[in-house]
């Protein structure tokens, strides 16, 4: 693959909704820019932990054993659905009181599944010394991702007449995470038919 492809691809995916970057968003919006930021080590922590490991040792073994990525994909609609409640039942006095950790951020992002479409589809398929500079490109384009999303939240804050309140925010949240879980675990079940 092509250095503009890599980059393309990786930014088209990591610019698409899903979990991570909803907590992102989320994050921006309640706590701002510079309380966010360290959230992007959580973001790009949990997908060195998935993508490292897959592209290097693990795409023979997991291509052999297709049950390994649904139990991935069934663990991850669960992790997402358990955030998506913590987010809808928040009390509107806890929003500002329960910030978004970087141990949430990290742990979603380890179940997110676009760690795997990484690993298996976009990262060249090479030795861990020759795949160094693609994970260098690689972290510069989810912390760059990752900044926008957490900008889009600290702009959605900033509006002069807000649409909308930190709870309804969080609600908003918390059905796109539903959303995404039931899309994923319906995904993984359908695999199964």
């Amino acid at each position: 693959m092509l250095p503009l492809q890599f980059a393309l691809a990786i930014l088209l995916l990591l610019a698409a909704p899903g979990p991570t970057n909803t907590l992102m968003w989320l994050s921006g919006a309640a706590a701002g820019l510079q309380r966010s930021a360290p959230l992007l080590l959580g973001e790009l922590g949990g997908y060195l932990t998935v993508v490292v490991p897959v592209a290097a040792l693990a795409a023979p073994f997991m291509s052999a054993h297709p049950e390994i990525g649904l139990i991935v994909k069934l663990a991850a609609a669960c992790w997402i659905l358990m955030m998506a409640r913590a987010l809808w039942t928040t009390r509107a006095h806890d929003v500002g009181e329960r910030p978004i950790t970087l141990g949430q951020v990290f742990i979603t992002t380890v179940l997110n599944p676009k760690g795997l479409i990484i690993a298996l589809a976009i990262m060249p398929q090479v030795g861990l010394a020759a795949m160094l500079p693609w994970l260098a490109a690689f972290a510069v384009l989810v912390v760059s991702a990752g900044s926008l999303w957490i900008i889009a939240g600290t702009f959605l804050a900033r509006l002069p007449r807000r649409p909308i309140g930190p709870r309804l925010t969080r609600r908003i949240a918390a059905a796109c995470l539903v959303v995404f879980s039931f899309g994923m675990a319906g995904s993984a079940l359908a695999s199964m038919l």
